[in-house]
């Protein structure tokens, strides 16, 4: 299946969040913090036509409040408003 958001939108599948940390402690999901980290999926397009500036792959960090959750053979995805992207995290 090909998803291809429409606008200004960007489809992210969602980070899976830690569920031990480094020294092995177990974190109950009730403690966990919720990670505003994705991974972009597709893009659309500006209404001029032109392509946002992310591609599929990108870890991305978003903010905002608003975002349509959909689940897709199991896996989490996010639409999120190219507005309310954050920044790219890239590794050194």
């Amino acid at each position: 299946m090909i998803i291809k958001p429409i606008g200004e939108r960007v489809l992210l599948k969602h980070e899976k969040k830690e569920a031990v940390t480094k020294g092995g402690i177990y974190i109950p999901e009730s403690a966990q913090e919720e990670k505003k980290e994705g991974i972009v999926e597709a893009v659309g397009t500006f209404e001029d036509g032109k392509t946002l500036p992310l591609k599929k792959g990108d870890l991305v960090i978003y903010g905002g409040y608003q975002s349509d959750e959909i689940e897709i053979e199991g896996e989490k995805y996010l639409f999120v408003d190219f507005k309310d992207i954050l920044a790219t995290i890239e590794e050194k």
